[in-house]
């Protein structure tokens, strides 16, 4: 709450000294020495191209979306991207609902400066049919609380929305290879934007007559301040844009020192967004892997084991019913007769040829 009083409050005479003499002996209000910067927080909401940013206490909210438009007629081949800020109340009491400000404006401008100029979207892969559809993205910065250095904070949100934006694919066919289909996530995964690099913006302070410098000042040291420089530069070194708002002169060497020191500050920032985008990928992939329910799986395990023991038990059954079959013939083919007649016939196995032969005769004869 006293982040936010502070833009609607004049500070006092000696609140402005006790900052500027805490500079002179390096020391900030924060604790921080003149070049350190704020803890930076970056993450990522459940649909693609969405960020939040937390830099000390200030909070950022980017969303990305895009459409298919008309290119503009110096450009056919070649797809459009704006920015729009949006400074609510809650963030600020000094920001007023409605029309954006000069604040607003100025903000806007600086991260489009940043982005266009360098060229770090390649505009020309968002080209679908020349001179007729292009991807138009539009890029939503909103202030959630004002907490200082709010050009830094949108910069890091709005390069960490744009690394996870997608875009449906779009297909070009019909006889006369005009006809646009535009494919929805379900059916085929989208594409992501490409970026050539990061143009990450570091802002510096100027405070008191000496003009101390101070990196990514807070919403109290900008109350102090009499003029700032963000330069926007990424990790190769390469100058993107510097913008310098009030103040005097600022001296060639200051300017220097300033560059060298977002050089170095402009790399770890950037590596702290790729990490935080290959941590968001690794997660969305997870999700979009179709696991077996475990409750399930033993369920089929279960009810495929009591259909094979069925089976076993069907076919155990047949088998003993084919023996109790089969065991009654057998019986009958070994005790046909009585003992008497087993008897008999031994007797006559035993007997002399023409014996059996009289015997067969008078039966014969007796029938």
């Amino acid at each position: 709450m006293e982040q936010r009083l502070a833009n609607s409050l004049i500070m006092t005479v000696n609140e402005k000294k006790f900052i500027e003499n805490a500079l002179v002996s390096d020391i900030r209000v924060d604790g921080r020495r003149p070049f350190d910067y704020r803890n930076l927080t970056i993450r990522f909401g459940s649909e693609d191209g969405s960020s939040e940013v937390q830099l000390g206490k200030t909070q950022v909210l980017a969303f990305v979306t895009g459409q298919l438009v008309q290119p503009y007629r110096d450009r056919p081949n070649e797809g459009t991207f704006a920015i729009y800020t949006e400074f609510s109340p809650m963030a600020d009491p000094s920001f007023e609902p409605g029309r954006p400000g000069d604040s607003a404006i100025e903000l806007g401008r600086i991260v489009d400066r940043g982005l266009r100029e360098s060229r770090a979207v390649d505009t020309e892969s968002l080209c679908v049919i020349a001179g007729k559809l292009v991807w138009s993205i539009r890029i939503d910065l909103h202030i959630i609380d004002n907490g200082g250095n709010l050009v830094d904070a949108a910069n890091i949100a709005a390069l960490a929305a744009l690394s996870t934006f997608r875009r449906p694919e779009c297909i070009i066919g019909g006889e006369d290879g005009q006809e646009l289909t535009v494919h929805p996530p379900d059916v085929r995964e989208p594409l992501p934007l490409i970026m050539h690099h990061f143009p990450v913006a570091v802002t510096f302070g100027f405070i008191g007559k000496e003009n101390i410098v101070v990196i990514d000042p807070t919403h109290y040291e900008e109350e102090v301040m009499g003029g700032s420089l963000t330069a926007t530069l990424n990790t190769n070194g390469d100058v993107c844009a510097i913008q310098k708002a009030g103040g005097d002169g600022v001296l060639q060497s200051v300017i220097m020192q300033c560059l060298r020191i977002a050089s170095v500050k402009a790399g770890d920032i950037t590596s702290k967004i790729k990490t935080a985008v290959e941590s968001y990928n690794t997660q969305r992939a997870l999700r979009k892997i179709k696991r077996h329910n475990p409750s399930s799986a033993v369920s089929n395990v279960a009810k495929h084991n009591e259909e094979s023991t069925q089976v076993n038990t069907e076919t155990k059954s047949i088998e003993q019913s084919s023996d109790t079959n089969s065991s009654p013939s057998t019986h009958d083919v070994t005790n046909i007769g009585s003992p008497e007649q087993q008897s008999k016939t031994l007797k006559d196995a035993v007997k002399p040829k023409h014996k059996k032969r009289k015997k067969s005769i008078s039966n014969a004869n007796a029938s």
